[in-house]
């Protein structure tokens, strides 16, 4: 934890910032970049929402208080972001989040991106159906293989909660998978 909090320093402090900002893209690029992929689904709008992150935590980072890690705070912009990208859509097609996010399931195939094969795409078919918070959950739990504790402090939730979103969505995603 001293680490985080003289690399934090680092990225508020204006003569290595630059360089301190240079490192922590290097670290989180990726890891964001999948995590805001599984909630997007398109590679195209995951680079936008990615970058829209990064301005965030950037211009935010005075405002970080320490009371988590900023490697969860970081995916909590980028949840959020994510989120409000998808509002945004739907809002400006006239649509519903789920109709959106179907759209987007429905060009995955054809993503150049994309690597998954017949049953990944069943699998994201079936996460789709989910509710929004089950979704998250699921994805960052079996995808991202991130501990209850962090996805705790990422969703501000209670690790019982995620715990019971997790199995309450393994048991739709079976179902699904099974009647399919």
């Amino acid at each position: 934890m001293q680490d985080e909090k003289v690399f934090i320093a680092e990225l508020l402090h204006p003569k290595t910032q630059n360089e301190a900002f240079r490192k922590l893209l290097q670290l989180y690029q990726k890891p964001l970049y999948h995590h805001i992929r599984g909630i997007v689904l398109n590679h195209d709008d995951t680079d936008d929402v990615l970058q829209n992150t990064f301005i965030k935590v950037h211009s935010n980072l005075h405002k970080f208080k320490g009371d988590c890690k900023l490697f969860s705070w970081m995916y909590r912009i980028a949840t959020n972001e994510s989120l409000t990208f998808i509002q945004q859509r739907a809002k400006k097609q006239g649509i519903s989040n789920e109709e959106v996010k179907e759209k987007a399931l429905q060009k995955l195939e054809s993503d150049l991106y994309f690597d998954g094969d017949e049953i990944q795409l069943k699998l994201q078919s079936a996460v789709a159906c989910l509710p929004e918070k089950q979704q998250l959950v699921f994805k960052m739990k079996y995808f991202e293989a991130l501990k209850y504790e962090e996805i705790s402090e990422i969703l501000t939730t209670s690790v019982g909660a995620l715990k019971a979103s997790y199995h309450l969505a393994v048991k739709k995603i079976e179902h699904f998978l099974k009647t399919d």
